[in-house]
């Protein structure tokens, strides 16, 4: 792979990231930030922050979507800091870290500013006030990245303790942390479909499915630190670059190894990311280059070469790069093939091997096709003897020689051998369930005596054929559990077009049954995966399919009948709900009202809030965030009460009060080292206090003044 654009800027480049006005921006290791045309790589702004980072193997930096925030450590990592774009000014700064800091973040909607450390801590800082908003769940060791989801309902951080924290944000909770890495997790990537990407510091790369916690695959071919991740933007594939400069590229469908050096630098690959409206891939290395790389390079070739019919070439382009092979116009080219090898086939039925060589030609230059062609051909060479045998009815001989060559079995010979099979089959069986008729039975299935596969079919047919008016009999009466069970008992039930009519009687259950719920006509649809539940195979399915129905149609309800309170609650249960219309309207009623109240807790209004969340108070899904915002709310007011000089005894009874509504969190203990310094005689024991926690808190215990 060719760049496009190179540019070089002599100091590593430590981020790149297209914001949304469509700049590409470009962040070094001295922290100098570039505002550059995307197509060009020219500079049309930028300035120095003027903070040198030596080690930027972790984000050392962050910046918000809209580029009016960026986030950094500092040079000695000792803080981090938040600032504004606009006036260059720090409008926030997170010392609250027991040790150094190790990464900093800014969730998608530009909302937070997450500053993550050696002490397992991340704090969460409200970019508008510049004050802490709440901490995340605490790791025992280094919190080595943090990543969001697309619209920044979820987030997770990973860890040196080899624990993934994932916690939606949308709903201010904690879901898990999950151990499924044996060394310490370093990178974090989300996908599509609700899945995150995990690499550990053995290069292991793990998909997880963050709704179930299930591991969906675990990526091979990674023999290098990987120190950058991202996907493009469908979410076809996802690309990890490496220590050594090499950059692996994956299918996401299959989680196939497209190519373990699609890209290769001569140094480290230090940043990462894809720009969506040029599907082409942003690349920084340690040297200071900034590289575009278009990833369906070559495509424009293609169509030339398909029109010459220079399908060798094509075949070429997609080895060099293997991306092309999920263009249309490849798969134009494998449509060419398979009707090109049906055809050749026929020829060869017919003994018109010229005819068939001749229109192999256009693939013989590409070795996979040849090799194909030239086993084809061979395979064929005894067809006229296979024909032979089945024209003189020797059918034992016909079908092991079918067995030996399976080609054979594709071809209108044998599958005219076999509906003459099944149509013997099927009169043998009026004649097998009438005890008069046995022998009749035998002589008509005389023929395929000798035969592996038919003989025992035939051998259950003639004496078993009770099991058949059982069979039929569940039929009529629809009792599919029974009919299920019959089949897997006695498998020679297959071999009737009952058992076809039955699978396909499925199918179009669940086809229809697909097409009501996309509907949203639940009544129906229920009504048909309750028959479908009793067919082998989709029990589990539907059983899954039922209840999100069932939790969908009690979320429509509890909107029409204006039920907030069940509806949040639900939209909590369910993150499927997350993504439907109605679940992001109220998701954004939510977000404006918790807007207004983070205002109010900064100025520590405990009324104003009130005001605000008033219709959420009695949505139990929601007492976490609520409080999270009153506990925001009562820090302001304890620090206040600092700057007005309150008295010691109020304020140590402010402190008791806090650790009693929601235990000894960060903030309080961070409050208290603040306090000590400005009260010195405090007798005050943390320690000692009853402690609440945030997950019992509830809006009963609200009070105006945190002191009182």
């Amino acid at each position: 792979m060719n760049p496009i654009k190179k540019i070089n800027f002599k100091r590593p480049i430590i981020l790149v990231k297209i914001l949304d006005n469509g700049q590409l921006l470009v962040v070094d290791s001295d922290t100098t930030i570039r505002y550059l045309n995307k197509n060009t790589l020219e500079t049309e702004d930028g300035f120095k922050a003027k903070i040198t980072h030596e080690r930027y193997k972790v984000n050392v930096v962050a910046f918000s979507n809209d580029g009016q925030y960026f986030a950094s450590l500092s040079s000695d990592c000792k803080d981090s800091k938040l600032y504004n774009v606009q006036t260059k000014k720090a409008v926030a700064r997170v010392t609250r870290h027991h040790g150094e800091v190790s990464c900093v973040g800014i969730d998608p909607t530009g909302r937070y500013m997450f500053s993550c450390g050696d002490d397992g801590k991340t704090f969460a800082i409200d970019t508008k006030s510049g004050k802490m908003a709440f901490t995340l769940p605490v790791h025992v060791d280094t919190v080595n990245d943090i990543a969001f989801n697309h619209n920044g309902h979820w987030l997770a951080t990973a860890s040196y303790d080899r624990k993934i924290s994932i916690f939606n944000l949308a709903m201010m909770t904690p879901k898990e942390k999950l151990k499924i890495h044996s060394a310490p997790v370093m990178k974090l990537q989300f996908l599509s479909k609700h899945r995150l990407c995990s690499v550990d510091k053995n290069s292991t790369v793990i998909i997880l499915d963050i709704y179930t916690s299930k591991i969906l695959a675990r990526l091979q071919g990674v023999h290098d630190d990987v120190t950058q991740v991202t996907k493009s933007s469908d979410d076809k594939f996802l690309f990890l670059a490496t220590a050594l400069g090499y950059i692996l590229v994956y299918e996401l469908g299959t989680y196939t190894l497209l190519s373990n050096s699609y890209i290769k630098l001569s140094c480290a690959i230090t940043s990462l990311n894809f720009d969506a409206d040029s599907q082409r891939l942003i690349v920084g290395s340690q040297e200071g280059d900034v590289f575009l790389y278009d990833i369906y390079e070559g495509e424009y070739s293609l169509k030339d070469l398909l029109q010459k019919k220079e399908y060798d070439k094509i075949e070429e382009y997609a080895k060099r790069n293997p991306i092309l092979q999920y263009t249309k116009i490849y798969n134009m080219v494998s449509v060419i093939w398979d009707k090109t090898l049906v055809q050749a086939k026929i020829y060869l039925e017919n003994s018109e091997k010229e005819k068939a060589i001749k229109i192999f030609l256009p693939f013989k230059n590409i070795p996979s096709k040849n090799k194909i062609m030239q086993n084809v051909i061979l395979e064929y060479a005894e067809f006229d003897k296979f024909a032979a045998l089945v024209k003189g009815e020797k059918l034992a001989l016909a079908y092991s020689m079918a067995n030996l060559h399976s080609f054979y079995k594709e071809s209108g010979l044998y599958k005219a051998m076999e509906a003459k099979w099944r149509k013997a089959f099927t009169l043998a069986r009026k004649y097998a369930l009438d005890p008069r008729g046995t022998d009749t039975a035998k002589e008509i299935l005389k023929p395929y005596r000798g035969i592996s596969e038919k003989t025992f079919f035939v051998q259950e047919l003639l004496t078993q054929g009770e099991v058949y008016k059982r069979f039929k009999v569940s039929l009529v009466q629809k009792d599919f559990k029974l009919a299920f069970e019959l089949i897997k008992q006695h498998p020679f039930l297959k071999e009737f077009p009952e058992y076809e009519t039955l699978t396909h009687y499925a199918d179009t259950l669940y086809i229809k049954s697909q097409h009501f719920i996309k509907k949203d006509d639940t009544h129906s649809a229920i009504k048909l995966l309750r028959i479908l539940m009793n067919f082998t195979g989709f029990e589990e399915e539907v059983k899954s399919l039922m209840l999100h129905i069932e939790i969908k149609q009690k979320f429509y309800d509890a909107i029409k009948d204006e039920d907030i309170i069940q509806a949040y609650n639900l939209l909590a249960a369910s993150e499927d709900l997350q993504d439907t219309v109605a679940g992001q309207r109220l998701q954004k009623h939510w977000n404006e009202d918790l807007s207004e109240a983070t205002n109010y807790a900064v100025e520590g209004n405990v009324r104003g809030i009130e005001k605000a969340l008033a219709k959420y108070m009695k949505i139990d899904s929601k007492y976490m965030a609520i409080g999270t915002i009153f506990g925001w709310c009562y820090m302001m007011q304890l620090e206040q009460a600092i700057r007005d000089k309150k008295e010691r005894t109020d304020i140590e009874n402010g402190i008791k009060n806090y650790i009693l509504c929601f235990g000894l969190q960060d903030q309080i203990l961070s409050f208290f080292n603040i306090f000590g310094k400005y009260y010195p005689d405090t007798k005050l024991t943390l320690d000692l206090q009853t402690k609440g926690s945030l997950s019992m808190w509830r809006p009963s215990m609200i009070v105006s003044s945190i002191l009182d």
